[in-house]
């Protein structure tokens, strides 16, 4: 998989950008705040609608355009998939309107001319995204490893999105009633039906959940060892917080370095104890007015040679993982696809020693469709750069180095 033709209008600090897109590597050369970041930020948006920068959609139109009455930023890619050529757009339209003056902010998505659901267009294409805030992922709260895996499991798995979206809308019918019955009080009962929702649904993400989380390990600690030359192990502990897997009374629980594998649960061994567990915590949930156990509230942490790397990782200790997450997300994409994403990686190889940049850029050589952008294109081999085209990026322009 990887894009033919890219063409921008008002998005971000692009008001018009249209450019054929050769296949390996690119390099995006510029100085800061000349558009390198928003160049894949828009690419990525084609693959999960959603951008890790802006809080709300209205942000990335661009803001000049922005001051009309009606402006619209528009993301085009024409894009090869099994050797067959689709074309990809998405329009963010702001509209202002005429009474009280306020606007409001939709969008649009077609595949070949088609007009779709966000929900069904996901997955169509593909990308993985490395940003170096993304590092948050790993130390920063439980909500930014959930978004993680919710973005990821999304492209590959077709109905997740769908899944997901019914999840959060019961638990917050749900929460609305535990809150009611918190301050009013009624029949606990009327929760029976909010419950078979949220069991249902929610069994589905934790069992999809066991399952990515135990692939992107397995191919995580082979990329963490490569990078750091056999001297890091590197492995994920997925932490639901209703945990399928049987504990016998007075069990202690294993510490988090310890693997524990859930793989041989069935959605209905899942659905079951999430149930019971329900009910058992129903006086606590409508004490705290809150649903106190599911997906919504899993925890995932990363630790190197057994060290949690949320808590006690260096920078350097911290963004290498990342990335091994990051190349490991790629390949597992591919395992369950058969497609190559296209990869996106922002300042992939700031902060990195020599022996890693180098360790890096060699697995990249060969990987297909990649855009790197850098402000110093003297961390890249003198072979890397000799094997990639280089653009060169200013004030929402791009050329192309000879």
């Amino acid at each position: 998989m990887h894009i033919n033709h890219l063409s921008l209008t008002n998005f971000r600090n692009f008001t018009r950008l249209d450019l054929d897109v050769p296949n390996g590597p690119v390099l995006v050369v510029g100085a800061n705040g000349q558009g390198k970041t928003c160049l894949l930020e828009a690419i990525y948006y084609l693959a999960t609608f959603t951008s890790f920068h802006a809080f709300h959609d209205r942000e990335l139109v661009n803001f000049l355009a922005a001051r009309e009455s009606l402006a619209v930023g528009r993301i085009v890619a024409q894009f090869e998939r099994e050797s067959e050529q689709h074309r990809f757009e998405v329009r963010i339209i702001k509209e202002t309107n005429g009474i009280n003056g306020s606007s409001r902010i939709r969008k649009e998505i077609l595949l070949d001319g088609i007009k779709m659901k966000m929900g069904e267009a996901v997955g169509h294409f593909m990308a993985v995204l490395f940003l170096p805030q993304m590092v948050e992922v790993i130390e920063g709260a439980p909500e930014e490893r959930r978004r993680f895996l919710n973005l990821a499991m999304s492209q590959v798995m077709p109905g997740f999105g769908r899944t997901l979206a019914d999840y959060s809308q019961t638990l917050s019918q749900r929460n609305a009633l535990l809150k009611q019955l918190q301050e009013f009080g009624g029949d606990v009962g009327q929760l029976d039906y909010w419950d078979e929702l949220l069991v249902s649904k929610g069994s589905e993400l934790i069992y999809g959940r066991i399952h990515t989380v135990h692939d992107l390990a397995r191919i995580a600690a082979r990329n963490h060892r490569e990078l750091t030359r056999g001297e890091a192990i590197l492995r994920l502990s997925y932490q639901p917080a209703y945990d399928p897997l049987p504990q016998n009374p007075g069990q202690f629980p294993l510490p988090i370095e310890d693997p524990v594998d859930r793989r041989g649960l069935s959605i209905d061994d899942i659905q079951k104890g999430f149930t019971q567990r329900l009910k058992n915590q129903r006086s606590a949930d409508i004490a705290r007015g809150a649903t106190t156990v599911g997906p919504h509230r899993d925890e995932l942490r990363f630790l190197e040679n057994g060290i949690d790397l949320g808590v006690y990782g260096s920078r350097g200790q911290v963004r290498t993982a990342m990335l091994s997450l990051k190349i490991a997300e790629l390949a597992w994409m591919k395992e369950k696809t058969n497609h190559s994403p296209v990869l996106l990686l922002d300042e992939a190889l700031a902060e990195l020693d020599p022996t890693r940049r180098e360790d890096l850029l060699d697995r990249l050589t060969n990987n297909g469709q990649t855009l790197l952008t850098t402000t110093d294109l003297e961390l890249f081999t003198p072979e890397f750069v000799g094997k990639a085209k280089v653009w060169k990026v200013s004030d929402g322009r791009i050329k192309l180095e000879t």
